[in-house]
């Protein structure tokens, strides 16, 4: 599944951080993923899109009588296991002047629990040569080990241990306020264009929590206590609002056993009642100039669609991944042969869309008008417009669909060879209301639809009335 927006933040606070970060960012990269995979496996067009696709993996799934629900999917090809707890809960679930909640609570969720002080469960972990570390973003917040499949007991122990019994020591708080607050001044408040994006989204989302930053806006970060904090913990951490994804070199009977005697003593609780986050039909052209740190200006376009969770006819979402494809899909994209190589107006653009939200999402373009040639921002916006409005007119033909698709599909393939990137892909689909069986029907979804379906998605999706436009610019020059 890809992932659009730039706020999903790994914990810092562990020291398995640097392959943390990858993993973390795993869901995020997908489509670029897609990309490079497809300029390996592009012989592949000839072939039908069914061979492309392995044998869906045994999965098996149960729920423990406290209502946490697990999912088991089998892949003996080595004697490793990644293990995933996904909460229901992340940045969209915030309200204004209390945000950042979930992405403090994760780093504080590292700070000891009856079983284990501060950091030490990292050091076990460590210590059995396991990799660990959590992520959150707008729709939940997870956290994972992969480790040898006879260590599974362990992980276990301790992601139910901290699921019931959190500590939260206000020193150790005291001092992660500070780790966070130098996070978002490095990622965001000191990277120009993540500033631009950060607002863009306030901007492009005027109804959904989607609105709002994952690690939070910094004046919340000043004043968040230590007891806010707990009051969310209580809130949402709660076995009944968690899902259990085990992936690799395991059966369904030894997990169950497993979860049942560490999971299963955890008591269910009442859960708040968590609205699905939807925009408003048609917000309205919006537009938002930015000056930030840059030396060249570029710009953003949004549209606020529907993900495969809020649209009427799924058909439409998966229309709208294979439309950011064949716009920005490789070297035959129709961005970089038009627009870049083409007409030379940019140098360089790209287009994005997560279908899989628990709410509405956004259809993103963006471009870099070519300095060289003296573009304006005025003339990359229509080209990009150039290139919507030739969807609306004419569908692509049956053959660039083809290819696009199967482009997309080996993508998808080639990414899930991995186990950490399966047990991802479900524990998401799972945690923004899907099923994960939608993992496996996905590349037949994809081949359903039509160019006729690319044509009806472009006309009712890319209007005025749903556009956010961002200018970022250089920062002006003040004269004394």
């Amino acid at each position: 599944m890809a992932a659009s927006k730039t706020d999903q933040y790994p914990s810092t606070s562990s020291p398995a951080d640097a392959k943390a970060e990858q993993v973390a960012q795993q869901v995020k990269k997908s489509m670029n993923l897609a990309r490079r995979a497809a300029g390996l496996l592009l012989s592949t067009v000839l072939l039908p899109l069914s061979a492309l696709a392995a044998e869906p993996q045994p999965t098996h799934e149960f729920r423990l009588d406290n209502g946490l629900k697990v999912i088991v999917r089998e892949d003996h090809r080595a004697p490793v296991v990644v293990s995933q707890v996904w909460y229901k809960v992340g940045s969209s679930y915030e309200t204004p002047g209390k945000t950042g909640l979930s992405h403090a609570l994760e780093h504080m969720m590292f700070k000891g629990s009856n079983k284990v002080g501060p950091g030490e469960a990292s050091l076990i972990l460590r210590d059995l040569g396991a990799q660990e570390n959590a992520f959150t973003s707008d729709d939940y917040t997870a956290y994972y080990q992969v480790l040898a499949r006879d260590r599974l007991g362990v992980a276990f122990e301790l992601e139910a241990d901290r699921m019931a019994s959190l500590r939260l020591p206000p020193e150790e708080f005291k001092r992660e306020i500070e780790v966070i607050k130098e996070e978002r001044r490095l990622r965001t408040d000191d990277q120009p264009m993540s500033k631009a994006y950060e607002l863009f989204s306030a901007m492009a989302f005027p109804s959904s929590g989607y609105h709002t930053p994952t690690i939070g806006w910094m004046v919340d970060l000043e004043r968040m206590s230590v007891g806010e904090l707990r009051a969310w913990y209580e809130e949402w951490y709660a076995p009944n609002n968690a899902t259990l994804v085990v992936v690799g070199d395991v059966t369904p009977d030894e997990v169950k056993a497993l979860a049942q005697r560490y999971f299963g003593p955890v008591a269910k609780r009442d859960i708040p009642v968590a609205k699905i986050p939807l925009e408003l039909p048609a917000p309205g052209e919006r537009l938002l100039k930015i000056h930030v740190q840059t030396q060249l200006p570029s710009l953003m376009l949004g549209f606020n669609v529907p993900s495969i969770a809020t649209a009427k006819d799924p058909v439409t979402a998966n229309a709208l991944r294979l439309i950011s494809a064949l716009l920005d899909g490789g070297y035959s994209a129709r961005m970089p042969t038009q627009l870049e190589r083409g007409e030379e107006l940019v140098s360089g653009a790209s287009s994005s869309y997560n279908a899989f939200t628990r709410g509405d999402s956004l259809f993103m373009l963006s471009a870099m008008p070519n300095s060289q040639k003296k573009i304006t921002m005025a003339q990359a916006d229509a080209g990009l417009w150039r290139l919507l409005d030739d969807l609306k007119k004419t569908p692509p033909t049956p053959e660039e669909l083809e290819r696009v698709r199967a482009q997309v599909i080996a993508g998808l393939v080639y990414e899930r060879d991995s186990i950490t990137s399966q047990a991802t892909s479900i524990g998401q689909l799972e945690t923004v209301g899907l099923s994960w069986k939608l993992m496996d029907s996905e590349l037949a979804d994809l081949q359903k639809v039509t160019p006729a379906d690319i044509q009806q998605a472009a006309r009712t999706y890319f209007t005025r009335d749903r556009l956010s436009v961002a200018h970022v610019l250089p920062e002006e020059k003040t004269h004394e």
